[in-house]
Parts: structure tokens; sequence; C-alpha cells
């Protein structure tokens, strides 16, 4: 399917478009296992969170002091008794991991900090149409589940619906661009049918008086 069929007449693959690198990776599940553990991770995170009544500060802060109470009993007693230490990983990020992370989030602030300014000042009518359809729906979703949960289905959304596209976005481009087309029809007929004939009524009104 050419370019001439892709959303937005878009050139760039799913992946370029996510900023590429380990972030769009771990989105579009080729480093699967990375993906998968995030998701097990967030999913008994979430759990722990509503069956306990624990807040994250308070959680964190206690599996970090279990965690050093441990390894630093046990690497006493395993001087004293002459065993190895704990088999520690080499706790390390790579200068590649930060720089990639960095690009990416420098990347979105950006787009999100002149989507801002181009709204703050009357320059995108479009956007602004668009920037508030979508805090209401994230007021009205707000409004019906907690941070916490709301959190959540947003991670799992952001690590499956990219993928999901990715795989069938010839299908989704082609059915969404038919809907896009269909629904221009229809305007363009209520527009004939209606507010030409509102515009038109004006007119004879202003001519009149």
């Amino acid at each position: 399917m050419g370019s001439s069929n892709r959303l937005f007449n878009r050139q760039k693959t799913v992946h370029e478009i996510l900023g590429g690198g380990l972030v769009a990776d771990v989105m579009l599940w080729r480093r699967g296992n990375l993906t998968l553990g995030i998701l097990l991770v967030t999913l008994a995170a979430w759990v722990l969170f509503e069956k306990s009544g624990y807040t994250l500060l308070s959680l964190v802060s206690s599996v970090l002091l279990l965690l050093i109470v441990i390894l630093f009993l046990w690497a006493k007693s395993a001087a004293i008794l002459n065993r190895p230490a704990p088999p520690l990983p080499e706790l390390y990020l790579s200068e590649e991991m930060v720089n990639e992370v960095g690009v990416f989030i420098r990347a979105h602030v950006n787009d999100f900090l002149s989507a801002s300014q181009d709204i703050a000042l009357g320059k995108d009518a479009r956007l602004f149409v668009k920037v508030a359809a979508y805090l209401l729906v994230i007021s009205i979703i707000g409004s019906l589940t907690d941070f916490l949960t709301l959190g959540y289905i947003s991670l799992l959304l952001v690590l499956t619906v990219p993928a999901l596209y990715e795989r069938y976005e010839d299908y989704i481009d082609s059915y969404v661009i038919t809907g896009c087309r269909k629904m221009q029809q229809l305007y363009m007929k209520f527009d004939a049918k209606f507010v030409n004939r509102i515009r038109k009524w004006i007119l004879e009104r202003q001519k009149l008086s």
C-alpha cells in the first residue's frame, strides 16, 4: 500500500514516529520480554496498591528498607562466615539508554510546548478544539476512576495500541481513510442543505435591515 493511502499521508514508519530506539522497541514489543516485564510489574503494583491501601511513597520506602536490611545482614554474615557476598547485578545505566530516553522526552515535550504556544496565541483553532476535546474526555474519565487505575490503563494502552496498529496498519488506515471520506461527504451534504441556507437567510436579513 502506497504512502498516499496512509493516515495523514505519512512517510515514516510507526517505529520512526515513536522516536526509534529503546522506547519505541518497548512500545512495539520488539523487546517483548522487557515490555511484558513492565506490564506484569505495573499490574502487580496496581493490585498491591488497590488491596493493601499503601501509597506509592510508603510502599517504595518499605521495600527499599527491607531490601537494604537483607543485603546488609547478608553481606555482614558472609564476611564473618567466609561465604560469598550477595550476588548483586551491575547497577548501571548506559549512556546510550539515557540519551535515547532523553531525546524521546525532549522531542515530545518540545512538541507539547509548541502546541501550547500556538493555542495560547490563537494561531490554531482546530488544535484548540482537539485539545479541549481531549481534556474533556480525560476529565470525564478521571471522574470515573482514581489516578492509579487511570495511570495503569494509560500504560496498558501505550504498550498495546501502537503495537496493534503497527501490525494491522494497512487495514486500520484503509478503514479510517474510508470513514473520513464518508464523513466529509456527509458534511458537504449537510453544509449544502442547511448551513448555506442559514447563511443566505442571515445575509437577506442583513440586507433588509
